[in-house]
């Protein structure tokens, strides 16, 4: 199993270098990074820093979308960290969500997401494309530089058709379902849907972790309590399986109104301990190892924890010393 960090571009970009190389030497594998328009830092900015002051690690988009950026450039870009580090770059995708209402635009069409990487993928074989390609035009248009070769594209999904789509498209898929068994199990389901009508010959399985880690569980809760309330206004699915009530629901989804889960805090005072026990990532050392050691043993590909509350590089260093452990436990790991 893979261990990685997902970070928003919130940090000063002048240090970021130096907080990727820590990440690499703590051991971690994978470093994520969040596409949000903007609510955070330029994310290609962000994946050159790291990839540069990196030698190992590996650097994703967590994610972009083909609505705020057009596929082609979304190629360029990648090719171009692809040629700066050789095997150690990334294509996050998925439909957009939380960035876009702000400069008004909405979410792709599943389709629309299925092209965008068709079209990816065909400029990255080194094809030339000419007239209508898909849903868009091109005039002679190919990479400048040589093409790289297929990269690896893994879509963000927690609804059910995103799942089965990712399954069916991807190389791997970023799964946004919390983290709890009913939860993992529908959206196992989904996913293996797709892959049997799949031509792809392999396929990962990364859980973002959203949490805390605090020797006060109290505190690990309410640091991650936003992030359960936004699971009813994306994905109520997981809200009913992981037992929150229609009503609950409701009044959570009438409180947050969309956007970044961290704007959800209000709407968060709602939900119970227990929902964000299932959500979220968050507790004691004690308790957030024993989620590890059932995430190892129920066979993720890679697990990425998205640090949140005041002190998010006690969390990251914290869940590097629970990875090491896990890599030395093969019950873990298996």
């Amino acid at each position: 199993m893979r261990f990685g960090v997902t970070l928003q571009g919130v940090d000063d970009p002048a240090s970021f270098g130096d907080l990727a190389a820590w990440i690499e030497e703590l051991g971690y594998d994978d470093l994520w990074l969040t596409d949000s328009s903007l609510h955070a830092g330029e994310v290609y900015v962000y994946a050159t820093l790291a990839l540069a002051a990196t030698t190992r690690l590996r650097v994703g988009l967590a994610v972009t979308n083909p609505v705020t950026r057009h596929p082609a450039i979304t190629a360029n870009a990648a090719a171009t960290l692809a040629r700066l580090a050789p095997g150690r770059f990334v294509c996050g995708i998925g439909v957009g969500d939380s960035p876009l209402p702000e400069i008004g635009c909405r979410p792709a069409k599943i389709s629309t997401l299925v092209d965008s990487v068709e079209l990816m993928r065909a400029l990255w074989r080194g094809e030339t494309l000419d007239g209508r390609h898909l849903r868009w035009e091109f005039d002679d248009a190919h990479l400048q530089g040589p093409p790289p070769g297929e990269l690896p594209v893994h879509w963000a999904a927690s609804g059910p058709r995103t799942l089965a789509a990712a399954g069916e498209h991807a190389d791997g898929v970023i799964l946004l379902a919390g983290l709890f068994p009913e939860g993992i199990a529908f959206a196992r389901e989904a996913i293996a849907a797709g892959r049997g009508r799949s031509a792809r010959p392999d396929f990962a399985t990364t859980a973002f972790l959203y949490g805390s880690i605090r020797d006060d569980e109290e505190e690990a809760l309410e640091e991650a309590r936003s992030i359960a309330a936004w699971f009813p206004q994306v994905s109520p699915q997981y809200a009913r399986l992981a037992g929150m009530s229609e009503e609950m629901i409701e009044a959570v989804r009438a409180a947050y109104g969309g956007g970044e889960f961290q704007q959800a805090r209000q709407a968060a005072r709602l939900i119970d301990d227990e929902i964000v026990r299932k959500i979220a990532f968050a507790g004691t050392p004690a308790t957030t190892a024993a989620k590890l050691e059932w995430l190892g043993a129920e066979g993720f590909d890679a697990v990425s924890v998205f640090p949140l509350g005041a002190d998010r590089m006690a969390t990251i260093k914290s869940f590097a010393g629970m990875a090491q452990a896990a890599r030395n436990d093969p019950i873990t790991t298996k």
